[in-house]
């Protein structure tokens, strides 16, 4: 069966392959601090359900304790070497098989292979945080090789590093109306898809949470990033196919859309 990819929305993600799931940062929150969600339902249940859950960094919106609560027991967690330190929340997650890795890592699960490899992004727990912890993209290998970003600039050895993928989840905004060092905005991910050369590339990290009270400022920075993204990779790396979801939407990359589509339908990803 083809790897199918679900965007539950900012960098969450289901990736199945090889009959396991994969979870991506889990936010299944309606609020966090001074962020409101302004898109999309909540994820259902169903989106806590894996077999494995990649951390990429120690963010807030990326590592979120009560997201992770919800994990079923015996959930393995792969987290960024340093994040029990510096995340003592962690620590009584005691139901899931937690792991601190490092870029070059390599995690057996099920038939999978999770390869660890570096981001370029300030991997510390903000706001307070002094304890250095990378950031990281993770590569999950089983019958697609499948590239999740986390956040991350460009960087000259990125494709050295991620190596020969067949699908990339690439951020292509935030969660603000700037974006600073460490990011990718819809340009720069195109860059990435050029260096990378994927075969289908699915836009992430972008159109769910902004802060509360901000609604008219930059707006386009919220609701123009999926779209300037596959417009720019059509001219960057024609030869990639990008697949535009909505909240809830899957795809199976290499194939035509899946059947079994929820969440938001196309009148309902206008941007």
């Amino acid at each position: 069966m083809p790897v199918e990819i679900t965007w539950w929305g900012h960098a969450t993600c289901t990736v199945e392959d090889s009959g396991t799931r994969v979870l991506t940062d889990p936010l299944f929150a309606r609020r966090l601090a001074h962020l409101r969600r302004r898109r999309g339902a909540l994820p259902p249940a169903e989106a806590s359900v894996a077999d494995v859950v990649l951390v990429s960094h120690l963010h807030a919106d990326h590592l979120h304790l009560p997201s992770l609560v919800r994990l079923a027991p015996g959930t393995r967690l792969l987290v960024p070497h340093g994040a029990l330190q510096a995340v003592p929340g962690l620590r009584k997650l005691n139901h899931l098989h937690l792991t601190e890795v490092r870029p070059g890592d390599e995690t057996a699960v099920g038939k999978l292979v999770v390869r660890t490899v570096p981001a370029l992004h300030d991997g510390r727990r903000l706001p307070f945080g002094r304890q250095r912890s990378p950031a990281l993209g993770y590569v999950i290998d089983g019958e697609a090789r499948t590239y999740f970003a986390g956040d991350t600039g460009l960087f000259d050895d990125m494709a050295k590093e991620v190596g020969d993928v067949d699908v990339a989840l690439l951020p292509v905004g935030g969660w603000g109306p700037y974006l600073g060092h460490g990011h990718l905005d819809a340009g720069r991910a195109a860059e990435a898809l050029a260096r990378l050369g994927p075969g289908s590339a699915v836009p992430v990290h972008y159109g769910t949470y902004w802060p509360i009270g901000m609604d008219g400022v930059r707006p386009h920075e919220f609701h123009a990033p999926g779209d300037e993204f596959v417009r720019l990779a059509a001219a960057r790396a024609p030869e990639v196919a990008v697949h535009l979801l909505g909240h809830g939407e899957s795809v199976r990359p290499g194939t035509s859309w899946g059947s079994d589509r929820t969440g938001e339908g196309p009148e309902d990803r206008t941007r």
